[in-house]
């Protein structure tokens, strides 16, 4: 029997000593929080298996012990005070025990203050977006599984649905705080290494930090169920030395100039239909068809079809306008920070003429542009990196590029005076595009994370003041510069917005001439 009740015994042990090896345990991740978490875990589990084994062999030797064959009788006892204070303070005290270590673990992880580098996280259906508020770098992330794996129609790669074109780059130790939001439904960003994962709400902010301690490739995914294509939304995140990291910095950067340069370009080419057509099945394959479906049907009740549609069969300044600025209520987004020009324009055409449309368009790049001068290219870094065909891939690229740039910049800039109710139009589309996400549709901002801007001491105090903390950022916060975002007009009418909006009504109308010369 003795050995009975030792085979038990190491039975009910080995699993938690062994657990740390265990290919179907928690993983201790390459954080400090990480590895709090794991230490919490296992000591969680050797609580329970000691519980385990303390009831387990009362209950086992009773059964033994006290059998019927043995001539043992049923004790007859009732209301055992020693017994109801047992019960109610062993329980007490085991709670206790495991609450203090876990108490200190979730605050540890509840703690993004002191921060070295702020990073926005929003989720849509179905991408992630990175926003680098000390950088002034944003880029959408996307799955890159080729869709023959997914239909079944190629073997499946070794990181199948867990890979994308663009990852996340962050330094390894560096404080990294995240700002978790939503542009739709509710995403939940989760990196298991990181111990990381927090939900992404539309209208709020989470906060979430972590400090990576190893260089390498961490994978995760949307852990909050967000549509059909919830399984398709995977994070990427390359660990990086610093010194690597800054080079990374300095190279998407001068990524971003060449990109405008090469947009800047696009808009004097003319593409034949056949190009186009080919450019844009290929983006619509990426960008469009998870809704549309690949055939342009749509999924009827919830994505409409894009067959012969009232969009398809309309004008094409309308088609390029839902394109590039998405319908608010719907799942429909913009892509105007997206795509380029010559993208939009070869999927409007794609769209517009597959699938038995047969409209005859042929969208050009300087359709779109003319059409949406929402569109900023020095804002998307994603376009390809390849040098357009009219610049020479020889030494004197660079300053080719950079007097592309100017050019662009120069022609731009529109310093023409506006009334205030096209300041207030203006003003309030720019903010509920590139503020809304901190400091909320209604100016009241988050208590504790972010300001309130109904009647701040930044709204009524000097212009002067509110422009240099929206053109220029503040430094040790969330507050990013947004004079590489946004125009001398868009700035000037989201100004003039915020200081007469919510009740502030502060009379003032702020020009975008009054942008181009502060600080001169």
């Amino acid at each position: 029997m003795k050995q009975v009740l030792y085979s038990l015994l190491a039975l009910l042990f080995t699993p938690p000593i062994l657990a740390a090896d265990m290919p179907l345990n928690m993983t201790q991740g390459v954080t400090e929080i990480s590895g709090k978490v794991f230490s919490l875990h296992m000591t969680i589990l050797y609580i329970c298996c000691a519980i385990g084994v303390v009831v387990f062999g009362v209950m086992i030797y009773s059964i033994i012990n006290h059998r019927r064959s043995k001539g043992a009788v049923a004790a007859n006892f009732h209301e055992s005070t020693k017994v109801e204070i047992a019960w109610t303070v062993v329980p007490f005290v085991i709670l206790i025990i495991m609450a203090i270590p876990a108490t200190k673990t979730l605050i540890a992880m509840e703690d993004p203050s002191n921060a070295d580098i702020t990073i926005k996280v929003t989720g849509s259906q179905w991408k992630w977006h990175y926003s680098y508020f000390d950088h002034d770098i944003e880029f959408f992330s996307l799955l890159s599984t080729p869709r023959e794996q997914i239909e079944g129609t190629e073997a499946k790669g070794e990181n199948y649905l867990l890979e994308v074109d663009k990852p996340l780059v962050l330094p390894i130790n560096k404080k990294i705080r995240f700002l978790m939001t939503s542009d739709d439904v509710i995403h939940s960003w989760w990196v298991p290494a990181f111990a990381v994962k927090k939900d992404a709400n539309p209208g709020f902010i989470n906060e979430a930090w972590t400090r990576i301690d190893k260089p390498g490739t961490y994978r995760g995914q949307c852990a909050e169920l967000c549509g059909k294509d919830h399984g398709f939304m995977p994070i990427v995140v390359e660990a990086l030395s610093e010194a690597d990291f800054e080079s990374w910095i300095q190279d998407q950067k001068a990524q971003a100039s060449l990109a405008a340069a090469q947009a800047e370009a696009a808009l004097s080419q003319t593409l034949s239909m056949e190009e186009l057509m080919a450019q844009g099945e290929q983006i619509y394959m990426a960008r469009c068809a998870a809704c549309h479906q690949p055939n342009g049907a749509g999924l009827p009740g919830v994505f409409p079809s894009l067959i012969g549609s009232p969009i398809i069969k309309g004008p094409v300044s309308g088609h390029i306008d839902i394109v590039l600025n998405g319908k608010p209520g719907t799942a429909m987004q913009a892509f105007a920070k997206q795509l380029t020009a010559a993208e939009i324009a070869a999927v409007v055409t794609y769209e517009r003429n597959a699938w038995g449309n047969d409209s005859g368009d042929a969208v050009q790049a300087v359709d779109v542009n003319s059409d949406g001068s929402a569109i900023s290219v020095e804002s998307n870094t994603e376009a390809p990196t390849r040098l357009p065909a009219n610049l020479p891939e020889t030494a004197d690229v660079v300053p080719t590029v950079e007097s592309a740039v100017a050019a662009t910049a120069e022609k731009t800039v529109v310093l023409d005076d506006l009334t205030m109710k096209e300041l207030m139009a203006m003003g309030e589309k720019v903010y509920l595009t590139s503020c809304v996400a901190c400091h909320q549709a209604s100016g009241t901002g988050l208590p504790g994370a972010f300001p309130s801007l109904v009647g701040s001491p930044v709204i009524t105090g000097p212009v002067s003041d509110h422009l240099d903390i929206v053109i220029n950022g503040k430094a040790g916060t969330a507050m990013q510069a947004f004079s590489a975002q946004l125009t001398p007009q868009q700035l000037a009418a989201v100004v003039t917005y915020e200081r007469n909006a919510w009740g502030n009504n502060s009379g003032d109308a702020v020009q975008a001439s009054d942008v181009d010369g502060h600080g001169k």
